[in-house]
């Protein structure tokens, strides 16, 4: 998943959603030497949503659509399909508007980015202007974020064609997503209540 869904995942406190969001750009284990406590959290809940996904059978096939053209990329391309889908039906997830969500998320990030690493604050110089949460509903919006993941590769990843696979297997796309996404709500929303509940048994 992208920014986009770690961020609704997190569910109202906002230093987990800060967590959830810089998770892709914090190493190691130590977290609660480096974090406050539930900014560390979320960190943990971005790293399980990341597990959650990528060894889940419907996204797989998302993945083998992709993998003959974009090989090891392809769970990326998936990430950003799965972000466009829950923008573009954002209705169906979220009681606010989508512009008015992305609004308060990025507020949340502005307050506080003495505790966002540099390459989070350098990103969101670029992804507020041009405000990619809201974008992502629109496929030139998808196409211009995986351009600029292409641009920045190390090695050829062809992202910058992904959305041609999109557009021609919209419809496949779009069903495993929305046989996908509540299997992940329901992980999150559980680990956040054992987290925030630390004597209930495991089932």
């Amino acid at each position: 998943m992208n920014f986009l869904a770690h961020s609704f995942l997190s569910g109202d406190n906002p230093k987990i959603l800060i967590g959830n969001f810089i998770g892709d750009f914090v190493k190691g284990r130590n977290l609660l030497e480096q974090f406050d406590p539930d900014i560390a959290l979320g960190i943990e809940l971005h790293r399980g949503i990341d597990a959650f996904t990528d060894t889940h059978p419907i996204v797989a096939l998302s993945k083998q659509r992709l993998r003959p053209t974009y090989r090891h990329y392809s769970a990326v391309i998936v990430d950003m399909y799965y972000d466009h889908f829950l923008a573009a039906n954002w209705q169906r997830y979220h009681t606010l508007p989508l512009q008015e969500y992305a609004c308060q998320v990025y507020d949340i990030l502005k307050a506080n980015e003495e505790m966002l690493p540099q390459q989070v604050k350098y990103m969101l110089s670029y992804m507020i202007p041009g405000n990619w949460l809201l974008n992502y509903a629109h496929t030139e919006g998808i196409h211009r974020a995986l351009s600029g993941m292409a641009r920045r590769s190390r090695h050829e990843s062809k992202m910058e064609l992904a959305v041609h696979n999109l557009v021609e297997y919209y419809d496949e796309f779009e069903k495993e997503f929305t046989s996908f996404f509540p299997e992940l709500q329901s992980f999150s929303a559980d680990f956040l209540f054992r987290t925030n509940n630390p004597d209930r048994l495991s089932t």
